[in-house]
């Protein structure tokens, strides 16, 4: 069956529109958005020297979804994963967002433009260096507003507590990534 040369296209198609996110892509996306979320809720303690401290997957998540798909789905997942701790704990879940995009934004955009197993590596490594600087400064600003404790007394905890800690989460956010992202990227179909 012909169409029109002026119809305008179903706005239930399934094809990508101009901007490249199909119905299959905005799905796959709010995919990663659940599965983001619900790990960000899981919370281990992974740090002996400071067992408050815990680490959740959600940034393993997060990166997968920015290699897969791009920057600013990565934003978009990180984002969005984190939306209900602003709620339950408005300092977490800045400090969570400002950790997962710290994290992912550097990764993803060093993948887009060194498209191999070598640029995803060099990215994680960009992304972690970015994300370490990222946390340890928004400890510096945030613990202090909501813990009582002095900017003086965070500081004090950057090299022995914040620093392994941070570095330990990382470490595991982009292994498992490494291992995981190409495998993950074909099962989603990009």
């Amino acid at each position: 069956m012909a169409t029109h040369p002026n119809a305008r296209p179903s706005s239930h198609s399934t094809g990508a529109d101009s901007s490249g996110w199909s119905t299959r892509r905005i799905a796959t996306c709010a995919l990663f958005v659940a599965v983001a979320m619900a790990a960000s809720f899981v919370e281990l303690p992974i740090f002996p020297a400071a067992p408050y401290l815990k680490y959740d997957p959600s940034g393993i998540v997060c990166l997968v979804a920015g290699l897969a798909f791009g920057p600013a789905t990565g934003v978009l997942v990180s984002v969005l994963s984190w939306l209900p701790h602003l709620f339950l704990d408005p300092f977490g879940g800045i400090m969570g967002i400002l950790a997962s995009v710290a994290l992912t934004v550097p990764a993803a955009l060093v993948y887009q433009r060194m498209h191999t197993r070598m640029g995803a590596a060099v990215g994680l490594v960009v992304g972690a260096v970015v994300a370490l600087a990222a946390c340890i400064g928004g400890n510096v600003v945030i613990t202090p507003l909501y813990s009582g404790v002095t900017v003086e007394t965070v500081i004090a905890m950057i090299v022995p507590i914040l620093v392994p800690f941070n570095l330990l989460k990382l470490a595991i956010n982009c292994v498992v990534t490494f291992a995981t992202y190409k495998g993950v990227s074909r099962l989603v179909g990009e």
